[in-house]
């Protein structure tokens, strides 16, 4: 199957994608090159690769050029199926051009999240434009089925719940730097990430252990205003920059829990992150993290915006290290089962099968190189 492999952000994660499906598929793989990173050393040689600017919004002359340029790229190619992720402003405008390519979108974020400045660039009326171009779509998590069936318009039978794919490099044996009590939150900062009830537990929590650290990694709104709510700033440390993947291991390796207090969320990249280090996860029950949480065993699971019951689950894991060792490595045992890119790819490849039959088309014949039963036989 040719598939071409489209994204405007979401660099590891479609690059994990790309590698993974070439070994039996045609991969054209479509990403911003000023914004690839780290994630530009693991493109796998059999992907063919093409990279563009990605410009600012505010650069409409550019924005055309780049549209021209994908558009070109994948007409050239000539795809069985076109994979996007998400949406992008322009780029959805011009979806229907595409209309003779099956689609398949990945909904990263069915709704726009509260606080996130960024994304509301994007009117939600475009975004669910570019939904609807659409013959199939995945989420990631079963608690967003609903929302894409009521509030987009989609078809249940249409929606796929396939469990975001695990990024970051998966040592053999996870690094346990552990040195003391030390919480990560990590990622993007906006106000649906709910660090403020974080900074609210933190009294509670070094009240237990004083000797606590609080580390914050990522960019996002202006951070003066979580600084202000601080009683105890001396027990934080606080990174908000760019993180690069070297930085990122470290944080993860060193940290006893990693702490996701979020009011809103669709799905998490965080939490098979620390799955990969062997750490347990606090997350609250929105969204579809409660999907990549096994209450009790990968870590717990809390009401959101409640500052005391997330401060006594940060209380009740440090307490007890060999625990947190226990659901560190049932964690990576999760990870291993539902996130592999192997595991996520079979399944997605499956919905491209769907979106291909569908729009009443077959794969080109001479893309497929061999097909691969759901057994795990090799059919020449």
């Amino acid at each position: 199957m040719k598939i071409a492999f489209l994204s405007y952000s979401f660099t590891e994660y479609s690059v994990r994608h790309a590698n993974e499906m070439v070994p039996e598929h045609d991969v054209l793989l479509l990403l911003p090159e000023n914004q690839m990173g780290d994630a530009a050393a693991l493109v796998d040689p059999r992907v063919k690769y093409q990279g563009f600017h990605r410009p600012r919004y505010r650069q409409p002359i550019q924005q055309l050029r780049t549209i021209r340029q994908i558009l070109r790229a994948i007409h050239q190619f000539q795809p069985d199926v076109v994979h996007y992720q998400n949406g992008h402003l322009f780029f959805n405008m011009v979806l229907p051009l595409l209309r003779k390519y099956p689609m398949v979108i990945t909904i990263h974020d069915p709704r726009q999240h509260l606080g996130d400045r960024e994304s509301r660039l994007t009117p939600q009326w475009l975004m669910d434009f570019g939904f609807r171009r659409a013959d199939q779509v995945i989420v990631h998590g079963s608690d967003l089925v609903g929302i894409v069936e009521k509030e987009i318009g989609f078809k249940r039978e249409k929606i796929h719940v396939i469990p975001h794919i695990a990024i970051g490099e998966r040592p053999e044996a996870p690094e346990d730097l552990e040195t003391g009590p030390n919480i990560l939150f990590f990622g993007r900062i906006w106000e649906y990430k709910g660090l403020d009830y974080l900074i609210k537990a933190e009294p509670l929590v070094s009240a237990e252990f004083p000797d606590v650290r609080f580390v914050i990694g990522g960019t996002g709104e202006d951070f003066d205003r979580y600084r202000r709510q601080m009683i105890h700033p001396d027990r934080f440390d606080v990174h908000n920059d760019w993180i690069s993947d070297a930085e990122r291991a470290r944080m993860f390796s060193e940290s006893s829990i990693v702490v996701l207090p979020y009011v809103e969320a669709s799905q998490s990249g965080v939490i098979p992150i620390a799955y990969t280090h062997g750490k347990p996860v606090i997350a609250t029950t929105v969204g579809g993290l409660p999907d990549m949480v096994d209450h009790g065993r990968t870590g717990l699971l809390v009401p959101p915006r409640d500052a005391d019951a997330l401060a006594a689950a940060m209380i009740e894991l440090l307490r007890d290290r060999e625990r947190r060792k226990i659901m560190g490595k049932l964690g990576r045992e999760k990870l291993e089962r539902e996130c592999d890119a192997s595991v996520v790819v079979r399944q997605t490849l499956s919905v491209y099968e769907e979106a291909v039959r569908s729009g009443g088309r077959s794969p080109s014949r001479s893309s497929v190189k061999r097909e691969v039963k759901s057994s795990g036989e090799v059919v020449p």
